[in-house]
């Protein structure tokens, strides 16, 4: 099935629906793919396409071209952008809306991530459900090179993924980490080769596609309610997981078991 472009309010950003499949593209590689403000402000209008669309199952994130998923925040605004107090906190509220929605994205998302995944890009990422990564990638966080505050929420993220320990250093160093060091303090889930990066996400993204989505959803929902500071409610993952017995996939999940076949799930 070839891929569908659906609209975006800029051209640095692509969105594109294939094989239940919502691609969403940081298209900037003249500049490694540092996100604009114009970029940041169009992360929720995409997503909000992919979720009102039943045929995506899964939202996969990735850089153009060859250098870089992304390369950070493009530092080449910050003397329009973040040049006040006023400024830095309406640049700040834009950023941060941007990673709460895709955090919070009731579908599974996936960052396809090869070569640079730098500052906001990492950030973009550790928002993201899942991170795959080639061998050759490298990761960063040059906030303390540059003298820039990061708010609670993305540190925040940051430490649910790797721990306090594992943030500190990412943070304090402001140095470069290679994909086999990501691997093993948990930033990223996978590292596979460079040439063989898009064919083991497709690969990955058909076998949570075959899966049932109410299921799913009620499992990042209730993580996603462990992972935040304050009171779980208790309330919400009981709904949740009542939702999925009183589904109709239940039962296809069921009697497919039953009659040694694969299920046929709809989300309802």
């Amino acid at each position: 099935m070839p891929k569908a472009s659906l609209a975006s309010s800029t051209p640095f950003m692509i969105a594109e629906i294939e094989d239940s499949i919502g691609w969403m593209t940081f298209n900037n590689p003249d500049r490694h793919n540092a996100v604009k403000v114009e970029m940041w402000e169009a992360i929720p209008q995409i997503l909000d396409q992919f979720e009102a669309d039943s045929a995506v199952k899964v939202v996969v994130l990735k850089g153009s071209g060859e250098k870089a998923f992304i390369s950070g925040a493009d530092i080449s605004e910050f003397e329009q952008v973040r040049s006040s107090k006023a400024a830095t906190k309406h640049y700040e509220d834009i950023a941060d809306t941007a990673t709460d929605r895709l955090y919070s994205c009731s579908k599974p998302t996936i960052a396809m991530i090869r070569g640079y995944c730098i500052g906001g890009g990492a950030g973009i990422a550790v928002s993201c459900d899942l991170r795959i990564a080639t061998e050759v990638s490298k990761f960063g966080i040059p906030a303390a090179k540059l003298g820039v505050g990061y708010r609670h929420g993305g540190i925040q993220k940051l430490v649910n993924l790797v721990g306090p320990s594992a943030a500190k250093d990412i943070f304090f160093t402001a140095r470069q980490i290679p994909a086999s060091e990501a691997l093993v303090m948990g930033l990223i889930n996978k590292m596979v080769l460079n040439d063989e990066l898009e064919a083991a996400v497709e690969e990955y993204c058909q076998s949570i596609c075959t899966n049932a989505p109410l299921t799913i959803t009620a499992v990042k929902q209730i993580i996603e309610q462990i992972s935040k500071p304050g009171i779980l409610d208790q309330d919400l993952c009981e709904q949740l997981v009542e939702n999925c017995f009183n589904s109709e996939d239940y039962i296809e999940g069921r009697r497919a078991f039953m009659e040694k076949r694969k299920p046929v799930f709809r989300g309802q």
